[in-house]
């Protein structure tokens, strides 16, 4: 499947209209796209049953439009031109058009200029269509298709007052230059992204996500299909809760069965409610969904939230009938939430919109949310409302068949009311888009995820170390890491980092102060943090003696800072503002645990006060441990300040927190360039593996692993495949040293789990015994490999396994045979940058052994991670790769490099793609 180079929301399947693929081409040529508009287009390659639409087309154009595409007046295609326009050879030449409601209204084509890498390019517009961004949406198809058939570089001509085009190139963040003598433009693009392409791009996708987003997060009016007079059903509930959350415009209940619903008069269907209507809830059975739609379609409503269920997640009968739906709701370039979905809410006032069929309308705040499940967010709205946690918006997505987290990201993106926001995900629609936008996104505003699904099930059975020890939670796990979201683990999580988040600074360190009335929770809260990282110091000599100035002579101010059970209000309040104004410290914690309920009303007051005034970049957080029965007299507070009811809460929020913050603060990775570098001969090599395998691919030989390696500057073993005992005399003596004997079979694919492997074999006799032995420990032996033998050094692994929602996973770890049972790697999403591998290298506990452990030698550290890195650039220049597992890798000592002992590399064909490179994930936000 092909990446995305422009702006792509959806891949669909092919059903029968003109906005389908053309026969006997791939379905994944057709791709929607948003146009700057917000409206939803199908792009797809031209075809010969295109005539009569680009005739209509072309005769729809104005005398000008035409004049500038076709250098003429005369708006008629003769048939030769019309043939000229839709046979092609999809390589040479190319065209795409652009579907808006089952009509053809823009065209970008090119034609190679002979056997150069330069080809002329044109584009047309239908004018009702003008303005809209449809031509860039083009420019990009057609380059990126352009880029894998040789073509670097697009010639168009144009009149001098065709100012539409020229700001269309000049905007596309290609290098573009004029040629005034003879009024064209060459237009050249890169094979891979730019920073300016991307930025350009990011920004024009965001632009055109919240335009298409508008009319649902913020419609002027709001109709309900299957608004309901029965108070308890989803209908009634949800219509209920329309009127009573005060929605600024027009409420239509839709029901042909009742006049009026909640004393609102009610219409038979969409087509009888005056005016127009932006949004419309359906709530009706799967089987009257589609007929609603269509009405929905013929009056002009601009979104859609389905809440009826009975889709894809009933079955295949339920994903077709999705399918008609997404279908439907595509080719009239509408937005939908749902099928299957709770609904949704936005608490602005300017807007007020509670629709959703919950009980429960969230207080007004920062945090904005989006969840998978719609039984959960109930729940989670309810447990944000009793936790003082205020919702800007909330979008339950149920079957993502349209609207995603992606596009709610990019929505909130700049929203100026989101400062927070929250997610729970039980799948990702398409992670690698996913990965582009939150990397982007997270370092303007946090993001907390709870992805469900850690479990071993999740696990792909594979036949290599690298494939065993992957799964899909350590890809999501790799996803989030690189691209800064945090993941917790359990909805409490998510509500104690998002109090934090939502109140209080990002921490800039690691440094965390801690006050309390009692050693008990300090202890606890010291455990906790230190546990995780953070640190507790010593808090200096200056600082202490501010503090023995307000304390009594048993109070400990070190740090923790413990004023015994007697410090009162006044105490915490000196104490607290004291070490806020530190410069010790990043983070301040303050325990209190009642002894009795007398000041204990007065003292948290104190607490929050001091938190509310304080306008510094610290970060302060409250735990509040009860002890008995608060007075039924004492005020009910609201206040900013994070509070906890246990020291462990606030720390592991703390330490969520902090590690984002490091996140944000650490340079943007590089993904390095290599010189040295043979990917001719490497390509030919994986070319001529491939043509003797069928289409379910195979193992590399060895002589083709070794080939591959070499051809990407990384060290192997000198080797040879031999046949007889005779042989592998022949080939240990070229070789000056020890050899390794090493059986070749299909069944042994962990061959020292057999016997099937020989070491520090020397001399001829050895060299015959070790051979009969390796051959001797399988039944289907096709070879022996004769290796030198690599002498010292520690054994690491490093490989990658192919995800197929993810893309290609790569893996470090301590190599051998115990890689598995200990289950110490570190994973990362490729393409890996410099800073991704220093993490990987750093996670890995048992690391530390390359650096020199107790007096041991160090390792060449950064021979490894140069090696992780040519690695990547492998993965990248060889889609075919499925799989690779290099265990074990010798590492020398610094200096000395590394060098691949074992290796496998499992190949597969795949087909072709628009995409000149397997990079999913750019590393420029």
């Amino acid at each position: 499947m092909p990446s995305e180079r422009f702006i792509v929301t959806h891949q669909i399947q092919a059903s029968s209209d003109i906005a389908d693929p053309p026969p006997g081409y791939p379905a994944d040529w057709v791709q929607d796209a948003v146009t700057s508009a917000g409206e939803t287009l199908r792009i797809r390659p031209i075809a010969p049953r295109d005539r009569d639409a680009l005739q209509a087309m072309v005769r729809g154009l104005s005398r000008q439009s035409t004049y500038d595409h076709f250098f003429r007046a005369e708006r008629d295609l003769e048939p030769h031109e019309l043939d000229h326009f839709t046979h092609l050879d999809y390589h040479r030449e190319m065209a795409f058009v652009a579907i808006h409601h089952g009509r053809l209204i823009a065209v970008g084509r090119y034609n190679a200029i002979d056997d150069s890498t330069i080809a002329e390019a044109a584009f047309a517009v239908s004018d009702d269509y003008q303005q809209k961004g449809i031509g860039t949406l083009l420019l990009y198809r057609l380059t990126a298709y352009a880029a894998t058939c040789g073509i670097d570089r697009f010639r168009s001509f144009l009149l001098a007052d065709n100012h539409v085009m020229m700001r269309v190139f000049r905007a596309s963040g290609y290098g573009v230059e004029r040629d005034a003598e003879v009024g064209s433009y060459t237009i050249t693009f890169p094979e891979e992204e730019t920073d300016e392409t991307s930025a350009f791009r990011a920004e024009w996708e965001k632009r055109a996500a919240v335009k298409s987003m508008m009319p649902m997060m913020a419609p002027q009016a709001v109709a309900v299909i299957g608004a309901s007079r029965d108070p308890e059903s989803i209908g009634g509930r949800l219509f209920s809760n329309l009127l009573a959350g005060n929605f600024t415009g027009p409420v239509y209940p839709v029901n042909p069965k009742a006049p009026v619903v909640r004393s609102v008069a009610a219409y038979p269907t969409i087509l009888d409610t005056p005016g127009n209507v932006d949004l419309a809830f359906i709530v009706v059975p799967a089987r009257f969904v589609i007929p609603a739609v269509e009405q929905c379609i013929e009056k002009g409503v601009k979104a859609l939230v389905v809440i009826s269920a009975g889709f894809s997640e009933i079955g295949d009968a339920g994903a077709a009938l999705e399918a008609e739906l997404l279908d439907l709701v595509r080719s009239a370039g509408i937005r939908m939430v749902g099928p299957n979905c709770m609904g949704l809410l936005n608490t602005d006032p300017a807007i007020s919109l509670d629709g959703q069929f919950g009980p429960i309308m969230p207080s007004r705040g920062n945090v904005a949310f989006s969840s998978q499940s719609g039984a959960l967010a109930l729940a989670i709205l309810d447990s944000a409302s009793r936790h003082g946690i205020g919702i800007s918006t909330f979008v339950s997505v149920g079957n993502l068949a349209d609207v995603s987290g992606d596009d709610l990201l990019l929505y909130w993106e700049d929203d100026p009311s989101t400062d927070v926001i929250l997610l729970y995900m039980e799948s990702f629609g398409d992670p690698r888009r996913f990965a582009r936008f939150a990397r982007r996104i997270a370092r303007k505003k946090p993001i907390v995820a709870v992805k469900s699904g850690r479990t071993k099930s999740g696990a792909r059975a594979a036949s290599s170390h690298t494939g065993s020890l992957a799964s899909l939670d350590v890809a999501v796990d790799a996803l989030f890491q690189q691209t800064g979201v945090i993941r917790v683990d359990t909805l409490e999580e998510l509500f104690d980092v998002t109090i934090l988040l939502s109140n209080e600074p990002v921490p800039k360190g690691r440094r965390v102060g801690i006050v309390s009335n009692a050693g008990g929770p300090a202890i606890l809260a010291v455990d906790a943090l230190e546990s995780r990282g953070l640190e507790i110091p010593v808090l200096s000599d200056e600082l202490q003696a501010r503090l023995r100035t307000e304390l009594s002579p048993e109070a400990a101010i070190r740090n923790p800072v413990d004023m015994i059970a007697a410090a009162g209000a006044k105490e915490y309040g000196a104490v607290l503002e004291t070490l806020l104004g530190a410069d010790d410290l990043d983070a301040v914690i303050a325990i209190h645990i009642p002894a009795s309920a007398i000041d204990l009303v007065e003292i948290q007051n104190t607490i929050r006060e001091v938190g509310e005034a304080y306008e510094g970049d610290k970060t302060f957080l409250a735990v509040f441990m009860q002890s008995g029965k608060i007075s039924d007299d004492a005020p009910k507070v609201t206040s900013t300040v994070p509070e906890f009811t246990f020291p462990e809460r606030a720390a592991r929020a703390l330490n969520d927190a902090v590690r984002y913050g490091e996140w944000l603060r650490r340079p943007e990775g590089e993904i390095p360039t290599f010189d040295d570098l043979d990917r001719e001969r490497a390509r030919a090599a994986l070319d001529a593996a491939l043509a003797g395998f069928d289409e379910d691919g195979g193992w590399l030989d060895p002589n083709t692993i070794d080939t591959v390696l070499e051809c990407y500057g990384i060290r192997v073993p000198a080797s040879a495949v031999v046949s007889t005992e005779d042989e592998a005399v022949e080939r240990s003596a070229e070789i000056d040293g020890p050899v390794v004997l090493k059986v070749l079979s299909p069944s042994a694919l962990h061959k020292s789990d057999v016997g099937g492997v020989a070491l520090e074999v020397v001399g001829e006799t050895a060299v015959r015994d070790a051979y009969r032995q390796v051959v001797a420990s399988v039944t289907d032996p096709t070879g022996v490999l004769v290796q030198e033998f690599i002498a010292g050094g520690h054994e690491i692994l490093m490989g990658m396994v192919e995800d197929p929602n993810f893309g290609p996973l790569v893996v470090f770890g301590l190599g051998g045979v115990f890689v598995e049972l200990i289950g110490d790697a570190a994973f990362r999403i490729h393409p890996l940058t410099d800073l991704d591998v220093d993490d990987m290298v750093e996670e890995v506990k048992s690391a530390r052994l390359l650096e020199g452990y107790r007096g041991a030698a160090p390792s060449d550290i950064d021979a490894v991670k140069e090696a992780l890195l040519r690695v990547s650039a492998l993965i990248e220049d060889l889609p075919e790769l499925a799989e690779m597992d290099m265990n074990p890798v010798k590492v020398g000592g610094p200096g000395e490099g590394v060098c691949v002992v074992d290796a496998r590399m499992r190949v597969k064909r795949i087909e072709p793609s628009d995409q000149p490179v397997r990079r999913d994930i750019p590393t420029a936000p």
